[in-house]
């Protein structure tokens, strides 16, 4: 056993010495610890031989703490606390009723379906603390590989492949066609159609391609459908703050239906029709030889989210 885990005493007499701390008085400890006072009393001088401290003043008439025996007491009691719950933590935590998960989200997440599966964990697993960490599709995929998280909400690659990066699981909870966003006084936000072949001459606010490679293929590739290229004039993250940017008036972007209900009313939303990119959202988490049960109550609780 290494050295710093080797100890002149045993657990016993830190008990017995509380007893007696508590109580000031050694018969009364002996009999709510049922032992016999002569034991109680050799376990103690072992105790102070052990330290090479007095912990106790006796008299015939009272016993007192020490110095050295109150700063004892007060450096043992929460340690004898601490050890007494570690069973039923350990148990919660086996339960799956304690514990702690990281978790990373998109903005896409945040805006359909990650509320409702945080609501709905909270009232099953009170106990079990969330952290919560908004990333990219591709920073979640370096943070799950890497054990950095629990499970992330991203979008996946634009094959859709159940694989997004070795190692990772997934399980789709969203799948949902893109419209536009425009500035309400943009001269097509009247327009009772709009495709995307509408807006080839119109400034785009996207996202870099490296934080989302999957969403943003699919919406080059559904411009090369309608015959666009897309003229990409900002480039931000998170994607949220594109619709600031389209306020300004400095472009339109993608969003989708999800994402349109509390809008403000200096931009309007309008589905397309013809090709348009869909976003699709999965649950991605790294499949660890033995699961972490914290981890596998929320996996739960997300995957019967209604897509």
């Amino acid at each position: 056993m290494p050295a710093e885990y080797q100890f002149p005493y045993d657990l016993r007499h830190l008990v017995y010495f509380l007893e007696v701390a508590k109580q000031l008085h050694f018969r009364k400890a002996a009999e709510a610890l049922s032992v016999a006072q002569p034991a109680l009393s050799r376990q103690i001088a072992q105790l102070e031989d052990a330290l090479g401290a007095q912990l106790f003043t006796r008299t015939r008439r009272r016993v007192e703490l020490t110095a050295a025996g109150r700063a004892f007491a007060a450096r043992i009691e929460p340690v004898l606390r601490s050890l007494a719950a570690a069973g039923s933590e350990m148990r919660s935590l086996a339960a799956g009723e304690a514990g702690h998960v990281r978790v990373a989200f998109t903005g896409l997440a945040m805006a359909t379906v990650l509320p409702d599966i945080l609501r709905e964990f909270n009232r099953r697993h009170p106990g079990i603390r969330l952290e919560l960490n908004e990333m990219p599709t591709s920073a979640q995929l370096s943070a799950l590989q890497a054990g950095e998280l629990g499970c992330g909400f991203f979008h996946p690659n634009a094959s859709g492949s159940d694989a997004p990066a070795p190692g990772i699981r997934t399980h789709m909870l969203l799948r949902e066609r893109n419209g536009i966003l425009l500035p309400a006084g943009h001269a097509l936000a009247k327009k009772a159609r709009l495709r995307l072949r509408d807006l080839a001459d119109v400034p785009f606010v996207l996202f870099p391609r490296a934080n989302n490679p999957g969403f943003f293929d699919r919406i080059i590739a559904a411009c090369s459908q309608e015959g666009v290229t897309p003229q990409i004039v900002e480039e931000v993250w998170p994607r949220a703050n594109g619709i600031g940017l389209v306020r300004a008036g400095i472009g339109v972007t993608f969003i989708t239906p999800s994402e349109a209900g509390p809008l403000p009313g200096d931009v309007v939303f309008h589905r397309l029709t013809g090709h348009a990119p869909e976003s699709r959202l999965v649950l991605g988490w790294k499949q660890p030889p033995e699961p972490d049960p914290a981890l596998a109550a929320f996996l739960s609780v997300a995957k019967a989210a209604k897509k």
